[in-house]
């Protein structure tokens, strides 16, 4: 039987291997191996995050960008990336970072020099609400966001999160207090087109649904042509993001080819006639890359 310890790893079965609970990958992983997310390993018998403070992008956007149009409009946010993904999807947007391992050049920065320079932001002419956590998958390297959140709340600061949302339900509990905003991805509505990419559609609307109860939270789909532009998909999907609450904003965004995907891009009417049926359930619908 294994048991639980506080860097959401187990001890040791009786292979020796440790099981990584962060998310539903669950992976078991002998001393020195490191899980599907390339970032999180067995450490001499404990579960660390490879990537911990191990920064590859840091910018100052808007807010908008993540994309977050209903959480303090206007306003700019300091946006870091680290490396490692627990998904896999051939469409990546940022492959370069998200399916790189910690072979990739990095620029460590501590919680404590991080909220730093998120307040000296904060009084720059473009101003600074706080950190997003983005670019690559945050939740692979949630230790360090753990331990940046109180930081920058002390400061006055917000904590944004740009997520697929697979991770599992007790450190998505552990997590949440520490959270202002999320963007998650919804990928898709059928299981099976999760699995292609690595993930699991319950967990993620585990996460929504949760989310929701907690902080700011807005969702994001990425329409692929023939994958995932369904009509009856996004009627379904909707209704369920409206059966949380019709206000929750959906971020339909048009697919362009990246990383291993050669589709062509998505074409605009599909989006406008995806949005258009969202919109029969959800008050706040918005185009993305139109």
């Amino acid at each position: 039987m294994e048991t639980m310890d506080s860097t959401g790893g187990a001890h040791p079965a009786a292979d020796g291997r440790l099981t990584c609970t962060l998310c539903p990958h669950a992976c078991r992983l002998r001393t020195g191996e490191t899980g599907f997310c390339r970032a999180r390993w067995n450490d001499g018998g404990v579960i660390r995050a490879k990537n911990y403070g191990r920064l590859t992008a840091l910018a100052l956007d808007p807010i908008e960008k993540k994309p977050l149009h209903h959480f303090h409009p206007g306003s700019c946010i300091l946006s870091v990336g680290s490396f490692g993904c627990n998904l896999a999807c051939p469409f990546c947007q940022n492959a370069d970072i998200a399916m790189a391992n910690d072979q990739i050049e990095t620029e460590y920065v501590a919680p404590a020099r991080l909220a730093a320079l998120a307040e000296e932001l904060r009084h720059q002419p473009r101003g600074n609400l706080g950190v997003a956590f983005t670019y690559n998958e945050p939740l692979i390297g949630i230790e360090y966001i753990m331990d940046t959140a109180p930081l920058l709340h002390a400061a006055g600061l917000a904590v944004v999160l740009v997520t697929n949302g697979m991770i599992s339900a007790e450190p998505l509990m552990r997590l949440l207090p520490h959270v202002d905003a999320m963007n998650i991805d919804l990928k898709g509505w059928q299981p099976d087109f999760y699995r292609r990419l690595g993930g699991d559609l319950a967990a993620v609307k585990h996460t929504i649904a949760r989310a929701v109860k907690s902080c700011h939270v807005e969702v994001t789909t990425l329409v692929i042509p023939d994958q995932n532009d369904s009509a009856g998909d996004m009627e379904e999907e909707a209704l369920w993001l409206a059966s949380l609450s019709p206000d929750l904003p959906l971020h339909i965004s048009r697919y362009f080819p990246r990383w291993h995907e050669n589709t062509p891009a998505t074409p605009i009417e599909t989006i406008e006639r995806l949005a258009a049926i969202a919109r029969k359930h959800l008050r706040f619908v918005h185009k993305g890359n139109c």
